[in-house]
């Protein structure tokens, strides 16, 4: 059984089916270099090689996520273990390991989650060519989303192109149970060689000296831990706290989510009916719905999904100035700080950000999306790369058009500026009215940036172009 996104033994149908299957199940992990951002959506290099897994000390991908990564492997181990077992781990080629360890314990049948980025579609198809000339087999389970991406779709398409309508199939769509922890594995049948090397890799990428304070632990204690308190004491006002930035009360599960640590069919389960649940568990469906788009159209990845011809510019000041924080307009820099800091951000500051580089500055979304998804623990092929197409307007809604205004959006939304205040340390002491503004004196005393751009003109200029 190959573990990939489903990193937990509750609700796993992969893990299930293995046990089911045969004699013993051998769990195993490749530590694979794309999961870590080391490559585009698509498969292919970004900018540079790859930093080999034989040296993953000298440069590693990112720390927040590695960091992470690593509790849930660690975490993982411990589960599997109390159950009479242990994670297998290799690094190297995936495909390359699944079937080593394959051959070497033994296996006839390969069993994982499905998923639906061109990258897992494409090592999936190439693991089937090269297992059908060892007589292995290899099956896929769902498990990644709630509901399956090809389980609803309207007459005549492969995808809904629209959320409404989606969201109503989803509704009524029939879900399969959630399934238990099995009551016992078995330790992993034949020899784990290469399981040792494989741990010191994780240690390497993953010492404690380096580990940033402020990020969350991963793994499904932690996010089983996060989901029970949060709908404790958060989820009955979620519909009308979400968006508010002080208070930070959205679940930040997404991480959980991402790596699946958490079922979302169970997730979906235990919230839908609690008061609150209903705009909670929409949230679910629009991963759900991002994710059967992306099934479809593979190609958005990288691809505009609705051609609008913007005629993106190439402005590396501006670009690098955002990716830092440092444009001076205070939400968006408190929101690309959060991202460095914590490997996560806040939604509705992640559509203010997003809307400045695509339509303030004109920078194409593939650069905002590649970026955040370098940084980002919850940063899935599908909800990344098509919410930055949503808010570029290139995506599946209507967004061409809506140009968030940064100094409108903090008024709404942080309004005594404790948001900004939390990430923008230079601005901390700043009474209320002053801090989404500073005056240009109290900018130059404070060391902090003149706004790169005036609004008003960059949004008139963006829709002018636009409507051509």
């Amino acid at each position: 059984m190959v573990f990939t996104r489903d990193l937990r033994v509750r609700d796993n149908p992969a893990l299930c089916a293995a046990l089911r299957a045969g004699d013993g199940v051998l769990p195993l992990f490749v530590l694979d270099p794309v999961m870590l951002g080391a490559a585009d959506p698509g498969g292919g290099p970004v900018e540079r090689t790859p930093t080999p897994l034989a040296r993953p000390a000298v440069n590693p991908p990112c720390p927040n996520r590695t960091a992470f990564l690593a509790d849930c492997l660690r975490d993982l181990d411990a589960s599997l273990h109390r159950l009479g077992s242990r994670l297998v781990l290799r690094h190297g080629d995936w495909v390359h390991e699944v079937l080593r360890a394959a051959r070497h314990s033994g296996a006839t049948t390969v069993h994982l989650a499905a998923d639906v980025s061109l990258h897992a579609r494409r090592r999936v198809e190439r693991l089937r060519r090269e297992a059908g000339t060892c007589r292995v087999g290899v099956v896929e389970h769902p498990g990644v989303t709630v509901v399956p991406p090809a389980g609803i779709a309207p007459a005549g398409r492969s995808a809904f192109a629209v959320f409404t309508p989606y969201h109503r199939a989803w509704e009524r769509a029939r879900r399969r149970a959630a399934l238990p922890v099995p009551e016992h594995l078995g330790p992993p049948p034949g020899d784990p060689t290469g399981t040792r090397r494989a741990r010191q890799v994780l240690d390497e990428w993953s010492p404690g000296a380096r580990r940033p304070a402020e990020l969350r632990p991963g793994g499904e204690g932690a996010g089983r831990e996060r989901l029970r308190t949060w709908t404790r004491d958060h989820l009955a006002a979620y519909e009308l706290a979400r968006d508010d930035l002080a208070a930070d009360a959205t679940s930040r599960i997404s991480p959980y989510l991402h790596l699946g640590c958490l079922s979302p069919l169970e997730v979906a389960d235990l919230t839908r009916d609690l008061p609150g649940g209903g705009a909670f568990t929409r949230q679910l469906c629009w991963r759900d719905f991002f994710h059967q788009v992306l099934a479809a159209r593979p190609d958005t990845a990288r691809a505009d999904h609705t051609d609008r011809n913007i005629p993106w510019s190439v402005d590396e000041e501006g670009y690098r100035a955002w990716a830092e924080g440092r444009t001076g307009l205070p939400l968006v820099d408190a929101g690309m700080r959060q991202l460095r800091r914590e490997g996560f951000m806040h939604n509705r500051a992640r559509m203010v950000v997003a809307s400045f580089l695509t339509k303030d500055l004109l920078v194409d979304w593939r650069r905002g999306a590649e970026h955040f998804r370098s940084l980002l623990l919850d940063g899935d092929v599908a909800s990344n790369q098509l919410n930055w197409q949503w808010v570029a307007g290139t995506g599946t809604g209507n967004a061409l058009h809506r140009v968030l205004s940064p100094a409108r959006q903090a008024r709404r939304f942080d309004p005594h500026g404790t948001y900004v205040r939390r990430y923008v340390p230079e601005l901390a002491d700043l009474p209320d009215r002053a801090v989404h503004d500073p005056d240009p004196a109290e900018r130059r005393r404070r060391g902090y940036p003149e706004p790169i751009v005036d609004h008003a003109f960059a949004a008139r200029q963006f829709l002018s172009r636009v409507r051509r």
